[in-house]
């Protein structure tokens, strides 16, 4: 067994993985957390006048408070896990530990292959009908589920030879140039901007397609801080604002804005080089300035045109809807 003291070195693996960066991204991050657990639950086994059911959700706790103090879990990640809790605590007590073990397992498959995967496939297939002929596509940050949709759309594209261009926009500090290499590679016409210059594009884009971190029960999108600015600037020019979101990211939590439930980059991520000089170097001893460097922002509903989901394309304001149907059929 797993005493409640110890962490499983798996789990001690994926902590330091997630605080380093090494996994990021909400996708990622939750299918290495369930892969994980597949694995905890293979290694378990019931200790004696204990049932199976009460006993692994109390092994569990330790495991999932390491990783939050490594960095704090995502909406995702929590679903997942009640999803997870819930399904230990059905089990009946007739089934066998192995036969139980096997259940659990192939509960987390079937979860990771229909909220997650198959759910990035029907997201990739209501994006495509939303893309026209020379449509220029504005796309703020990378994931998974972008490259998987923006590759399964150029395969698409080029069976009904369609022309599609594309802005990648991104701060200066996360420079995702491999991923931009790839969509070059598939023949997608590219054109790389910093989230400063997207008012320079803007007036050329015909659509905007945004990732979501989270879906809040109020319709306000929690995504990599910046989005609320390019959704903003997008309404200024009336450019339409689609977010891509599986609604295993809807979450019944309320946020208005940034500062009530975020987490904290390295701050040293703001200092800018200029002729290999910084102008805020030393900043750390100036005991009246400190930098904040937020990972997410909050973006109201309005500022939102449509969330493409793997339910079809709803308002934000459905996302109360969803939740309650969710629920009900849990």
């Amino acid at each position: 067994s797993i005493p409640s003291t110890v962490i499983h070195p798996a789990v001690m693996r994926l902590g330091l993985q997630y605080s380093q960066g090494i996994i990021n991204g909400s996708n990622a991050r939750c299918i290495a957390l369930l892969e994980v657990f597949k694995q905890l639950i293979r290694d378990y086994s019931t200790p004696p006048n204990e049932e199976l059911s009460r006993d692994l959700v109390a092994k569990l706790k330790p495991h999932i408070s390491f990783l939050n103090q490594c960095r704090p879990l995502s909406a995702s990640m929590g679903n997942a896990i009640k999803f997870l809790k819930k399904e230990i605590s059905c089990l009946p007590d007739t089934l066998r530990e192995e036969e139980a073990k096997e259940k659990l397992q192939d509960t987390i498959d079937k979860y990771l292959r229909e909220k997650i995967l198959l759910a990035a496939e029907a997201i990739s297939r209501s994006a495509f009908e939303k893309i026209n002929d020379n449509d220029v596509i504005l796309v703020y940050g990378w994931s998974r589920g972008h490259g998987r949709k923006m590759w399964q759309g150029r395969v698409r594209l080029a069976m009904r030879k369609r022309f599609l261009r594309q802005r990648v926009v991104e701060h200066w500090h996360r420079l995702p140039r491999e991923p931009l290499r790839r969509l070059v590679r598939q023949g997608i016409h590219c054109t790389y901007v910093m989230i400063n210059a997207i008012s320079y594009v803007l007036p050329e884009v015909s659509k905007v397609l945004l990732g979501a971190h989270a879906l809040l029960a109020n319709g306000s999108v929690m995504s990599r801080v910046g989005t609320s600015q390019i959704a903003l600037v997008s309404k200024a020019y009336n450019v339409p604002v689609l977010v891509c979101c599986e609604t295993y990211k809807f979450c019944e939590r309320v946020q208005t804005d940034s500062f009530v439930s975020n987490e904290l980059d390295d701050p040293d991520d703001l200092i800018v080089l200029r002729k290999g000089q910084a102008q805020l170097s030393g900043w750390a001893e100036n005991k009246s300035l400190r930098l904040l460097n937020l990972v997410y922002d909050v973006t109201p509903p309005d500022l939102v045109d449509l969330v493409i989901t793997d339910l079809g394309m709803i308002p934000c304001t459905s996302v109360p809807v969803v939740l309650r149907v969710k629920n009900v059929d849990q």
